[in-house]
């Protein structure tokens, strides 16, 4: 069953929660008998139900479990036609999650900076006002 081709306008059909279908990396999968189960709930399945869930499904960071049950769930591969959006991400995106955890490491380092910063000129800032207090 895994072998059957869907179009976008096939996978659009599937929306509801008693029938959903999801594109993930061109691959389509109907998560109808796992919505319930959803950690997320059902919301999130379908707010992207009958489209490209790709971006959405990477961004929240899946877990390996999570991708085994997503095995589980694939009925087919999608079939690209002409006037058809292009995909959203051609794998996993390692490179945006490397770049997301760099910026924020760099943003870490920063804070400290500024807290060091802070607490030198609040230190000498200080000490200047006891020396001036002493000779008063």
């Amino acid at each position: 069953m895994a072998d059957k081709e869907f179009t976008y306008s096939d996978v659009s059909e599937h929306t509801s929660k008693k029938d959903i279908y999801l594109v993930i990396h061109d691959k389509v999968y109907n998560t109808t008998s796992f919505v319930d189960e959803h950690p997320g709930g059902e919301e999130v399945l379908l707010d992207v139900g009958g489209q490209d869930a790709t971006e959405a499904f990477e961004d929240v960071g899946h877990s390996d479990e999570a991708r085994e049950i997503l095995d589980g769930l694939l009925v087919g591969t999608l079939k690209r036609e002409q006037g058809d959006p292009a995909p959203k991400t051609s794998g996993p995106s390692t490179t945006t999650a490397s770049k997301s955890a760099s910026d924020a490491a760099g943003l870490g380092i920063g804070v400290y900076a500024l807290i060091l910063v802070g607490g030198a000129l609040a230190f000498f800032a200080y000490q200047y006002l006891q020396s001036n207090q002493t000779k008063a």
